[in-house]
């Protein structure tokens, strides 16, 4: 029996607060790194009993720098925006004084806070551990259930088990395409041969997304686990985590995880002693857009310029190295340990018919809550940018929002109440993609972004189909005219019939997908296409060349202000008199509009 003052000696190890700041890619761009140094030095000076650590990005990016901070019965107290210099009053008041201090609390225990409607419709399965424990400790993920998963399949679950009971779940693969994934790993199971290989594909490159390095940097073991579950379950000896090497955070902890598994014997030969052998090596990828495509991404690992290949053979039959190959993003394989615990019956319970579970979404744009969700399937578009994203920043017009990345397309306001699944969304032009949703404002030109996505891959195109190196660049150029309010009648009718051509002649994704902004733009807002190739105009003036800028005479009272920062030298007049734009001078960079006070510069 403990002595009283064993007893004494023992809670006085116990810290009276835990303090533990974000330092995701978003948490460290914030000024995380700071924050936490100048924390230990608030702590050591104040001579306080208090514990600290870090974390991975908990969604809230639209905050960082985060900090949480847990009492000794393990309440939570969340605290926004924070900076080195706010942080005084934070152990003087809640670490010392033990009054939180409300002004800067963004979540809190027993209090209804306006941030709390954020997660009021999240469900959060593959993000579950991210924000939640030190990313960098294999132990801080056992003692929240990790590794329980695969204690679970390899000791009491055959292979076959494992994937009637992902089949179960109705998993589809989160990285775009949605096939089945029971169904993949069942035709890898059956191909014979032996050497198979498993492959995370963490090559995310759409513009706006940033699901996979969040998961990565924030839970690796979790990946982790899915992938060596696979394994177990198709046959599979070794595998690769594909990570585009402009992660380097999510490479570095992923370096960690590995290493702390094998010393915990979860990597390596005879995996608990269960006969089970894997080994998990890390390929960086160059950030080769076209290396997300499987066969391009196999071509990549194999020290090959990632190309894509004609298919059949699939990867289950023959893919990396010849060899039976099962290939599944990382969203896709943070949710196979939770199924394997809770069973696929649960995962089936949420979502719709043919679209179970949850999904992550990255929320970027013109949103208040920028930042990583994850919501149930059925959830529609309006939920998830008012609700959950907290609506359009500054109060403006809702317009669109670009699904899928490149290869999507983009959703008008008019269908806000589009559902949350793969048919709804595919109905819509767009597809459910890997999780970007960038939103837009009123402001936002429809035919320039059409024209920035087609860019993009125009320029990421791996050159080997004719339509889609050729074709992509004939539609650039078209839309370039557009937007410089060169246009012409049959632009439109020359730019869908390019579209067409070049979907059905592309080889891979890549290029059957990249007219998917161009064609669904031209559905929605063909409106503003004709703007521009018939009146020269661009109606949400975001086009600069085809701009005006006027000084408005009854409103300008001549303080100069416009004149001083004009680069151009364009505008000119007297003090206290109204002055004139030389509109064959003017740059239309809009700085005369920024600068004035008095509302005076019209710009159409």
């Amino acid at each position: 029996m403990r002595t009283a003052a064993e007893t004494r000696k023992r809670s006085s190890k116990i810290p009276d607060y835990r303090v533990v700041v974000g330092l995701g890619s978003c948490g460290i761009a914030a000024g995380g790194h700071k924050v936490m140094a100048a924390l230990k030095d608030e702590i050591k000076k104040s001579k306080l009993n208090v514990a600290l650590a870090e974390t991975g990005c908990v969604g809230m990016c639209y905050r960082e720098v985060l900090l949480d901070v847990y009492d000794k019965a393990g309440n939570l107290f969340t605290y926004g925006n924070m900076t080195p210099e706010r942080l005084p009053r934070l152990v003087e008041e809640h670490l010392a004084g033990h009054q939180p201090v409300k002004d800067w609390l963004v979540r809190a225990h027993n209090q209804a806070l306006p941030d709390d409607s954020f997660y009021a419709k999240q469900k959060r399965i593959v993000l579950r551990n991210c924000g939640v424990f030190n990313p960098e400790s294999i132990q801080d993920y056992m003692d929240h259930q990790g590794y329980q998963a695969l204690v679970k399949a390899l000791k009491t679950m055959t292979p076959e088990q494992v994937i009637k009971e992902v089949l179960d779940s109705g998993l589809r693969g989160r990285g775009g395409a949605g096939f089945p994934t029971g169904r993949k790993w069942q035709f890898a199971r059956d191909s014979r041969n032996d050497k198979k290989y498993v492959i995370c594909n963490g090559d995310e490159g759409d513009p706006g997304a940033f699901m996979d390095r969040s998961v990565l940097e924030g839970d690796p073991h979790n990946v982790m686990e899915g992938m060596l579950i696979a394994a177990y379950a198709i046959g599979a000896d070794e595998g690769y985590l594909y990570v585009r090497a402009e992660y380097p955070l999510a490479v570095q902890r992923l370096k960690l995880a590995i290493t702390e598994a094998k010393k915990k014997g979860l990597l390596g030969k005879n995996i608990m002693g269960t006969g089970f052998n894997f080994e998990m090596k890390i390929k960086e990828g160059a950030g080769a857009f076209v290396c997300g495509e499987e066969t391009a991404l196999m071509a990549s690992i194999e020290g090959k310029r990632g190309m894509p290949k004609l298919r059949p053979p699939f990867p289950a039959v023959s893919g990396l190295w010849g060899k039976p190959t099962n290939i599944n993003n990382v969203e896709t394989y943070a949710n196979v340990s939770w199924i394997i615990l809770n069973g696929g019956a649960a995962f089936a319970a949420l979502g719709t018919e043919k679209s179970k579970g949850s999904k992550v979404f990255a929320l970027a744009g013109q949103i208040v809550r920028g930042g990583l969700v994850e919501v149930p399937m059925g959830i529609t578009v309006w939920e998830i940018i008012y609700e959950v994203g907290g609506g359009i920043k500054g109060g403006r017009q809702f317009k669109a929002v670009q699904m899928g990345g490149p290869s999507g397309g983009c959703i008008p306001a008019a269908l806000a109440d589009t559902v949350i699944d793969y048919d709804s969304v595919t109905q819509t032009g767009a597809i459910m993609g890997s999780g970007g949703m960038v939103v837009m404002d009123d402001t936002t030109c429809m035919v320039d972004i059409a024209r920035f996505f087609l860019d993009f891959t125009q320029k990421e195109s791996c050159g080997k189909c004719t339509f889609c190196r050729v074709g992509t660049k004939r539609m650039l150029e078209i839309l370039d005219r557009i937007t410089k309010g060169q246009g012409v009648e049959g632009d439109i009718e020359l730019l869908l019939e390019l579209a067409d051509k070049i979907k059905v002649s592309s080889l891979c994704g890549l290029g059957q997908t990249a007219p998917n902004p161009v064609l669904t733009t031209i559905k929605y807002f063909r409106d503003e296409y004709e703007a521009h190739i018939k009146q020269k105009k661009c109606p949400a003036h975001s086009c600069k060349e085809l701009l005006t800028y006027e000084i408005i005479a009854e409103k300008c009272v001549g303080c100069t202000a416009c004149a001083r920062v004009c680069p151009s030298s364009c505008i000119a007049g007297a003090v206290k008199k109204p002055h004139v734009i030389d509109q064959a001078k003017c740059v239309k960079c809009g700085s005369c509009v920024v600068k004035c006070k008095f509302d005076a510069i019209r710009v159409s």
